[in-house]
């Protein structure tokens, strides 16, 4: 069928997207075709869609979507018509250790994704969703949900009793809370609204710290534990907030360095790393063998995402217009 799709038009940039259509092929060897129900944003979308990295081709945005399958090609035993599935966000990293450096084929970026009612791609850049998940709840677990769950789960490894520090009340950072929280963890949370931090106590958080009133954030989380500091962060402020993490991290403990929202270089204060012999783990999502187990966990769990709103596909640029404000909480989703 004609497939009702948004494309970003090279140069990037909210005026230079435009609602059209694509005509998605029958699955090959080796492929699905599946319609597609929902996506959520992410930083990297709106990087994307807004000309921060803008494409040099027409392209089709969004690197997480979630729906059902409508067709099998030959050889593909791992999934059946109306199978409902969730993509990959490197299609090509199956397992082990990562050896991506480029976003060439991520979708929505190197290659066209998943702003559209079909596709027909590769199943191995798909998983099942998660047993009794909507299409919308499945969509957030692409790339902020496997994003927090390799950083705490795999790059950690975190352990019960252990302390966790999140950085606001974006998809990655209440991921992180809620996966801390179901391992036994005790979690840290800041954020300038002490409203959100509010709702962040109800998933959870522990102790909670308005970064507004307290400039020096990091000497405060070293008081609240006991001096030590915390063995997990996930960093997702990037170089405005990599200093006072590295403070409220413990000797030889463990940041996740995930996010750039406040930019991409800044001054590395090298010698609390030596001194305190810290270990920063940059990471972009993960595999898709980290993805079935994240999702095994999931069903295993009861783990709900949080969604703050629904846009539909043809308000993409209000959808992001909206997260730009930063009032949301957790993930805003597409309903395509």
């Amino acid at each position: 069928m004609t497939s009702k799709a948004i494309y970003v038009q090279p140069g990037g940039g909210f005026d230079h997207v435009t609602l059209g259509t694509c005509e998605p092929t029958a699955p090959k060897a080796g492929e699905i075709t599946v319609r597609i129900r929902a996506s959520s944003l992410n930083y990297h979308d709106y990087a994307v869609v807004s000309g921060m990295w803008p494409p040099p081709v027409p392209r089709i945005p969004m690197s997480d979507g979630a729906g059902e399958v409508v067709a099998v090609g030959e050889g593909v035993n791992e999934f059946a018509i109306g199978d409902h599935v969730v993509s990959t966000f490197f299609p090509s990293w199956q397992e082990g250790q990562p050896e991506i450096d480029s976003m060439g084929t991520v979708p929505g970026d190197g290659v066209d994704g998943f702003a559209c009612q079909q596709v027909t791609m590769a199943a191995i850049g798909f998983t099942h969703a998660p047993k009794g998940y909507s299409h919308a709840e499945a969509a957030t677990l692409t790339c902020a949900g496997l994003t927090a769950w390799r950083a705490l789960m795999v790059d950690g490894p975190l352990k019960p009793g252990e302390t966790v520090l999140i950085q606001g009340t974006g998809g990655v950072s209440v991921f992180a809370l809620q996966f801390a929280k179901v391992a036994g963890a005790t979690v840290i949370a800041t954020s300038s609204s002490d409203e959100k931090l509010a709702r962040l106590e109800t998933l959870g958080a522990d102790h909670l710290i308005n970064y507004r009133k307290h400039e020096n954030w990091g000497d405060l989380v070293r008081e609240l534990t006991a001096g030590r500091g915390v063995d997990h962060v996930i960093e997702v402020g990037g170089p405005a907030t990599l200093a006072q993490s590295m403070i409220a991290t413990r000797i030889g403990g463990h940041i996740a360095v995930i996010g750039i929202l406040s930019g991409m270089t800044g001054t590395l204060p090298l010698l609390a790393v030596l001194t305190r012999q810290l270990r920063l783990q940059g990471l972009v999502v993960g595999s898709r063998r980290q993805q079935i187990e994240m999702i095994r966990a999931i069903e295993a769990t009861g783990l709900r995402p949080v969604i703050d709103r629904h846009f539909p596909l043809e308000e993409l640029v209000e959808a992001f217009r909206y997260q730009e404000t930063n009032r949301h909480f957790g993930k805003i989703c597409l309903d395509i």
